[in-house]
C-alpha cells in the first residue's frame, strides 16, 4: 500500500488538506498528516486538526510522496521551516514524489524542485515559482511532482494523485462514487 505524508502549518487551507487526505484514504492509501509542533494545528479559519505525528520523525524513505496545502499563512509557514525545506529536498533526491496545491508550489519553487518543471498554483503566486512553465490547468504533473490550483481543484488534485499511487481504474472508482465526473473530467 502506497504511504503518503501531508504537512500541516499554521494557516493552512482547511479544504485542500482535508479533501486530499479524504481521497487518498478512499482509494486506500496510508496518509500521515504530520504537523510543525505538538498539538492541533489550526487552520486559515480555526479549524483545528491533530496531526498524526510531528514533522521531526518524518522520514523520507518511509514515504512515497510528500504534499503540501496551501493557504495563508500556512504556505508561508511550512516555507520558513528548514525541516520541511530539508524534507522537500530529501524527497526529490530521491526520485519519490511531491505535491503542492494553491500557494505551496512556491515553497516547492524555493527548495529547488521546480527548476525547468511545468506547473501550476493559486494565480497570485505565480509570479513566484521561480524557473517553472506556469499553466493554468486544474492539476500540473511534471515527472514526480504534481501541482494544483487552490480549494476548488483539491479532489481533482486528491484523484490526480489516487492515479499515481493506486491506478486509473481505483481514481474513476472513486471520482464516480463521490460524483467528481463532471468537475474534474477524466484524468
Amino acid at each position: 500500500m502506497a504511504k503518503v505524508v501531508l504537512i500541516l502549518a499554521d494557516g493552512f487551507e482547511e479544504v485542500e488538506a482535508v479533501s486530499i487526505v479524504d481521497v487518498l484514504r478512499r482509494a486506500g492509501i496510508e496518509v500521515v498528516m504530520a504537523g510543525l509542533h505538538a498539538g492541533p494545528v489550526t487552520s486559515a479559519r480555526s479549524v483545528k486538526v491533530i496531526p498524526d505525528n510531528l514533522v521531526d520523525a518524518i522520514r523520507a524513505d518511509d514515504f512515497d510522496m510528500l504534499v503540501l496545502p496551501g493557504g495563508q499563512p500556512g504556505a508561508d509557514n511550512l516555507n520558513a521551516d528548514g525541516r520541511v525545506m530539508a524534507l522537500i529536498r530529501d524527497f526529490h533526491k530521491k526520485g519519490k514524489l511531491i505535491g503542492a496545491i494553491c500557494a505551496a508550489p512556491y515553497v516547492l519553487a524555493n527548495a529547488g524542485v521546480l527548476e525547468g518543471k511545468r506547473a501550476t498554483s493559486y494565480p497570485s503566486y505565480k509570479h513566484r515559482l521561480g524557473a517553472a512553465f506556469y499553466e493554468e490547468k486544474a492539476v500540473v504533473e511534471d515527472g514526480d511532482v504534481l501541482t494544483s490550483r487552490g480549494p476548488g481543484t483539491a479532489l481533482c488534485f486528491g484523484l490526480a494523485i489516487v492515479v499515481r499511487l493506486a491506478g486509473k481504474d481505483k481514481a474513476d472508482q472513486i471520482r464516480e462514487s463521490m460524483l467528481v465526473t463532471q468537475v474534474c473530467g477524466q484524468l
